[in-house]
This record gives structure tokens, C-alpha cells and sequence, in this order.
């Protein structure tokens, strides 16, 4: 990052001014918070500072992880709607497939003996597919507010590059 940038030691502290950058005494929002003078600042000051900053940037990541989520879940509710139409009409249309296959098998071996052939194939499907979803429900990653996860190891990279100045 190319900012200009002019830096005031305190108490064997750095404190780095930005031009443009809001004073301490600007409370609105997240950002870089700069002394209200460009002289040094007390220990306590810079601490104060620093837990007011630490505090809001909590607050604004857990706000980012609802939104995230809030997003994701909206999202999936209507996925879940859209597989719900879809499996209802496949249904009735097994519903159909099953009766024509019954109908059609009843042809060579008495009606109820084709009716019990097609159950079973039925149940057997049943099965497999009822092995498969729960495989894939036990692979499902738990849902997770990715860009408040990205936020929060931005900021702890921040603060231990801060620490090494």
C-alpha cells in the first residue's frame, strides 16, 4: 500500500498518521482512527484507542457474519422450495411409471405377482438411494459466514504485522 505517511514515536511506540484519516474523537463507522494532534499520544491513550477500535471491529465483523448468513439462508430456502416443486411432480410421475410398469408386466404373470415384483424393485432403489443422501449429508460442510471468516484472519494478520513494527 503506498500511503504518505509520517510516524511519531511514543514511549517507544509508533503511532503512523494518515492524511485524511478521522480523529479519535470520530466515532461514526469503522476505519483508521488517528491522534486529533500529530503530536505524541500517552501510552494510555494508544491503549485507549486501541480497545475502542478492537471493540467496534468485533462488533463489525459478527454484523458481517449475520448479513452472510442471513443471505446464505434466504438462498437456501428458495433452493429448497424450487426441490420441493421438483419432487412432488416426480413423484406423481413415478406414481404413473409404477401403475404403467404394473400394467405392462401384468401381461405375462398375474396382476397382484407384477404389482409385488415392482414393490420390491421399488423398496430396493429405495434403499440405495437412502444410503447415498446419507453419505452425502455426513460429507456436508456445516454452513459458514466465509467473508466474516476472511475478515477476522485479515485482522489478526494486521495486528501481528502492527506488533512486529
Amino acid at each position: 500500500m503506498s500511503h504518505d505517511r509520517s510516524s511519531t514515536s511514543a514511549d517507544d511506540l509508533s503511532v503512523v498518521h494518515r492524511p485524511g484519516a478521522r480523529t479519535a474523537s470520530s466515532q461514526a463507522g469503522p476505519g483508521p482512527v488517528a491522534s486529533s494532534t500529530p503530536h505524541e499520544e500517552s501510552v494510555g491513550q494508544l491503549l485507549s484507542d486501541l480497545t475502542q477500535q478492537m471493540s467496534r471491529l468485533v462488533r463489525d465483523e459478527v454484523q458481517l457474519a449475520k448479513i452472510d448468513l442471513t443471505e446464505k439462508g434466504k438462498k437456501a430456502g428458495l433452493g429448497l422450495g424450487a426441490f420441493s416443486i421438483a419432487g412432488l411432480l416426480a413423484f406423481f410421475a413415478l406414481g404413473a411409471l409404477v401403475t404403467t410398469a404394473i400394467a405392462a408386466l401384468s401381461q405375462a404373470v398375474d396382476v397382484w405377482l407384477a404389482a409385488l415384483i415392482v414393490a420390491v424393485v421399488l423398496l430396493v432403489l429405495a434403499a440405495v438411494a437412502a444410503l447415498v443422501g446419507k453419505k452425502e449429508v455426513q460429507q456436508a460442510t456445516p454452513p459458514v459466514p466465509q467473508a466474516a471468516v476472511d475478515g477476522v484472519k485479515k485482522d489478526v494478520e494486521a495486528v501481528k504485522e502492527g506488533f512486529t513494527r
